[in-house]
């Protein structure tokens, strides 16, 4: 084991830099899981997630060189539902539009493999991270290839009789990329701050730091409800706010499966916002009462924030159904909610005791 470690924790006593190096890097994968969830918005909004028709890891790096290869790879994509029911007539133009989408993701997420992985080997075989700790980061990528293999189930649902994705796997896709993204901002805090959750002295009351944990759940329940609207392309009617197109609550709400109707899970996923925000306004007002750390206080002001550009953005994206700008802005910042509520959760663990001043924790 390397001197400075601590059994059973994060290498507390390491070296600020070689901390700080960690962090870093789990921080920049944490950024591009955000830019890849925003790209795949991007890929469903543009309806360019069908257009490549076959999950190869390795050989489909590269996209089509030649004209040949363009016109068999177009050939190929017309054997399918999508083409023949929504897009019969498309020209090579045409698919070569939607097919840069779909590429860009599948190459984004090849590069964050890498991103991670290679990192994660060196700090592993320099002895920079105990071995508990290494389990973690392992643990995450594991998670990364699981979440591959989801994304191209995904894509195989929409390839069999109906040209679209199944909303329950876009859902299931999109909430192990937001789970991979909360434990990265999780474990780059435990690097960076190793006084919270644990620290000596009395921390904050554990009932308020048992709350500010299940708002992180909260907002990820409602990021996975938004997962289902996009799923069944929700945002496209009952573009009135607050009623759904002057109801409060529409008949076949009641008649329809709440999961599996668009006017169920748009009344899902606008009032559940509804709740999730009233409840982070009511405990940043609890945290300003508890006498947190400072960053603590900071990061409770940072969600407020976040959740008041979320609402706005999520009620223009509705009333002006969902322009693909605003759509993919909504989903970004969703994840910066999370990351603003992962790290008010995480330091309002931080003991009374820890300097303000420590905060600042890369010497």
């Amino acid at each position: 084991m390397t001197a400075g470690f601590v059994p059973g924790t994060v290498a507390y006593n390491a070296p600020s830099r070689t901390r700080g190096q960690i962090a870093a890097w789990l921080l920049f994968c944490a950024a591009l899981v955000l830019a890849i969830t925003m790209l795949g918005g991007i890929t469903r909004l543009t309806h360019s997630g069908l257009s490549i028709v076959t999950w190869e890891p390795i050989a489909g790096v590269l996209p089509p060189l030649t004209e040949k290869a363009w016109e068999a790879e177009f050939a190929h994509y017309q054997q399918f539902p999508e083409y023949q029911i929504v897009n019969r007539g498309m020209n090579l133009a045409g698919f070569k539009s939607i097919f840069w989408f779909e590429y860009a993701h599948r190459l984004l997420a090849r590069f964050i493999g890498i991103a991670y992985a290679v990192p994660f080997a060196f700090f592993l075989l320099t002895g920079r991270v105990e071995r508990s700790f290494a389990w973690k980061l392992f643990g995450l990528l594991v998670l990364g290839g699981v979440q591959g293999v989801l994304g191209w189930l995904m894509v195989a649902s929409g390839l069999v009789d109906r040209p679209d994705v199944s909303h329950y796997r876009l859902t299931a896709h999109l909430g192990l990329a937001v789970l991979i993204f909360i434990v990265m901002i999780w474990l780059a805090l435990r690097v960076l701050v190793p006084g919270a959750l644990g620290g000596t002295g009395e921390a904050a009351p554990r009932r308020f730091r048992r709350t500010a944990l299940g708002a992180i759940g909260g907002v990820y329940v409602l990021v996975l409800s938004g997962g289902l609207v996009a799923g069944l392309d929700a945002g496209f009617s009952y573009n009135t706010f607050p009623t759904m197109d002057g109801q409060w609550a529409p008949e076949s709400l009641f008649t329809e499966h709440p999961f599996e109707s668009i006017v169920g899970v748009q009344f899902l996923h606008r009032w559940l916002g509804v709740i999730v925000a009233v409840f982070l306004v009511f405990l940043w007002g609890r945290a300003l009462d508890v006498g947190l750390p400072r960053g603590a206080i900071w990061a409770f002001h940072a969600t407020v924030l976040a959740v008041a550009v979320q609402g706005l953005l999520g009620i223009l994206t509705l009333v002006n159904a969902v322009p693909v700008p605003l759509a993919v802005l909504h989903q970004g910042v969703a994840l910066v909610v999370l990351a603003t509520v992962v790290a008010a959760a995480y330091l309002a663990g931080m003991s009374h005791l820890v300097p303000r001043s420590g905060m600042r924790i890369i010497e």
